[in-house]
C-alpha cells in the first residue's frame, strides 16, 4: 500500500490538511504528518495546534509514494521556503510520484516549474503563480502525477482524488458515500 507525507507548516490551513490525512487513514492508506518547522508543534492559521508524526527531516524518503502541500497562509510561503520541501517536490515530479497541492500550495509547485503544460487549479487570485499551467476551475484537477485543488470547500474532493490515484475512482467514490459526502450535496438541491 502507498505512503504518504503531508508537509505542514506554521500558518498552514487545518481543514485543508487534516481532511486528507482523516480521508487518506479511512482508505486505510499510511500518511506521516511532517512538520517543516523544526518542532513537531505546527500551529495552524487560525491558532489550532497540531501535533504532527514526525520532522521533515528525519524522513526516508525512498519510503514515500506520494507528497502533499496544504495551503494557507502563511504556511505556504513557509513550504515556498522550505528547502527539503522545494527539493522533494522537484524529484518526485520527476521520478513520476505523486505531487498533490491544495489552495495557495499549488503556487509552490508553479514557482519551481513543476505545472509546465499541466491542467492545475488553485485558490482564486494565485493564478499567475502556476508557471506554464493550463488554468482550469475545476474544484480538482488531476494531470497525471501532479494533483492541485482550489481551497477548503474543495478538501474532501481533493483528498478522495488522492485516495483514487492510489487506488481507483470506484474506491475513493465508496469511501466517500461511507461518511455520507454525495447525499450531503444532493440535500443542497
Amino acid at each position: 500500500m502507498a505512503k504518504i507525507v503531508i508537509c505542514m507548516a506554521d500558518g498552514c490551513e487545518e481543514i485543508e490538511a487534516l481532511t486528507v490525512v482523516d480521508v487518506v487513514r479511512r482508505a486505510r492508506m499510511e500518511i506521516v504528518m511532517l512538520s517543516v518547522n523544526g518542532s513537531r508543534k505546527v500551529t495552524g492559521s487560525h491558532g489550532i495546534a497540531i501535533e504532527t508524526d514526525d520532522l521533515i527531516e528525519n524522513t526516508d524518503w525512498d519510503e514515500i509514494d506520494g507528497i502533499v502541500l496544504p495551503g494557507g497562509m502563511p504556511g505556504t510561503i513557509h513550504l515556498g521556503e522550505s528547502v527539503p520541501v522545494t527539493a522533494r517536490i522537484k524529484a518526485f515530479a520527476k521520478e513520476g510520484k505523486l505531487v498533490a497541492a491544495i489552495c495557495a500550495a499549488p503556487s509552490v509547485l508553479g514557482d519551481n516549474g513543476l505545472l509546465e503544460g499541466k491542467k492545475a487549479t488553485s485558490f482564486p487570485g494565485f493564478e499567475d503563480r502556476l508557471t506554464g499551467a493550463e488554468y482550469v476551475t475545476e474544484p480538482v484537477a488531476v494531470d497525471g502525477n501532479i494533483i492541485t485543488s482550489r481551497g477548503m470547500g474543495t478538501a474532501i474532493d481533493f483528498a478522495l482524488s488522492i485516495v483514487a490515484y492510489f487506488t481507483d475512482r470506484e474506491t475513493a467514490a465508496s469511501l466517500g458515500e461511507s461518511f455520507m459526502y454525495d447525499r450531503f450535496w444532493e440535500t443542497l438541491a
